[in-house]
């Protein structure tokens, strides 16, 4: 069984992440600075669950810390691999704040990499994003395809990291997974999310809001497909960027009409301008991450919404406190 450093452990996709590597026997360190970029409550919810497995320790830490890092994490530890899931994640948020977007994504990244090659770690798999791609009139998205004009710091972030993990794959020889993920959704999701805040919106029945006509389109994946594809990218690949996606683009106001059909309730609307760091739509050409790592996401959307929707429900008392900005 091995033995990994798992980054964000209290976030979304990581822990779900730790989770999967746990129940398959697997030892897990986790990372988190418990940040305040959304409400903290639903980081120590995921948190508390993973601290009930055995085989899970966790370090309260931020990856741009070096000293740190050196002393609790790696002073005595060692790894088979890292899965870097930590990072300052949206797209509207970045247009705010860019500093600390490339402070964690940029140089904590850099932080790990450093540690990969003074610690002889041969894994490193990095969470991307499909941000990258910006405004490309041509879909399904490819690996291949043009990258370098992100909309959004936190595209142009990912991107430096990308790039970065290519010099240590060169220079060192550091095997590299980059996953460019697709709107990940899920229970337990980010309250910032659309599918989060329109479920709890709805539920209480407050205006919906929406940014332009709701006929933007997404690559929705559920939170567990990513899980599993990740866990799959910590095999021996070489250095490659694979997309993990659906591969079946929702247009919005259909996701909002399941919502409503799962919680019986209708959505009343409040239609905002488009903001300029959004795109149109996302559509994930998944055919490497089926060729690479036999991997193709199993959830439907509509089970995967009605999964989401009961999830809050059975949490709604705690929940709906939380904050959706």
């Amino acid at each position: 069984m091995g033995h990994y450093l798992v980054t964000g452990t209290a976030g979304f996709i990581a822990s779900n992440v730790a989770e999967l590597l746990l129940a398959g026997g697997h030892s897990v360190v986790g990372v988190d600075n418990m940040n305040d970029a959304y409400d903290v409550r639903l980081k120590h919810w995921r948190l508390e669950r993973l601290q009930r497995l055995d085989g899970f320790t966790f370090h309260d830490l931020d990856i741009c810390d070096r000293a740190g890092l050196r002393s609790r994490v790696f002073g005595d530890e060692t790894y088979d691999g890292i899965i870097n899931l930590a990072a300052r994640a949206g797209v509207r948020q970045s247009v705010k704040d860019p500093h600390i977007y490339a402070d964690t994504n940029l140089d904590g990244t850099l932080n790990l990499l450093e540690a990969c090659r003074e610690h002889g770690i041969a894994k490193f798999v990095l969470a991307s994003t499909s941000s990258l791609y910006g405004e490309q009139t041509e879909m399904p998205y490819t690996e291949d395809m043009r990258t370098d004009a992100p909309l959004s710091p936190y595209a142009a972030t990912k991107k430096a990291a990308e790039a970065m993990c290519y010099t240590y794959h060169y220079l060192y020889g550091i095997d590299v997974t980059v996953f460019r993920y697709f709107t990940v959704y899920g229970p337990a999701g980010r309250p910032d999310m659309s599918l989060f805040r329109f479920t709890k919106w709805i539920s209480e029945g407050r205006p919906v809001t929406v940014f332009g006509d709701g006929r933007q389109s997404r690559d929705f994946t559920y939170v567990k497909d990513i899980a599993r594809g990740t866990v799959r990218g910590l095999q021996n690949v070489g250095y490659e960027v694979i997309n993990l996606g659906s591969d079946t683009p929702v247009v919005l106001m259909d996701a909002i009409r399941m919502i409503e059909d799962a919680l019986g309730k209708q959505a009343d609307f409040d239609f905002q301008p488009r903001h300029a760091a959004d795109v149109l739509a996302t559509w994930a050409n998944i055919s490497k991450a089926r060729t690479v790592l036999q991997w193709q996401p199993e959830m439907t959307f509509e089970d995967g919404v009605r999964r989401t929707v009961e999830w809050y429900l059975r949490n709604e008392t705690w929940a709906r406190e939380l904050r959706t900005e």
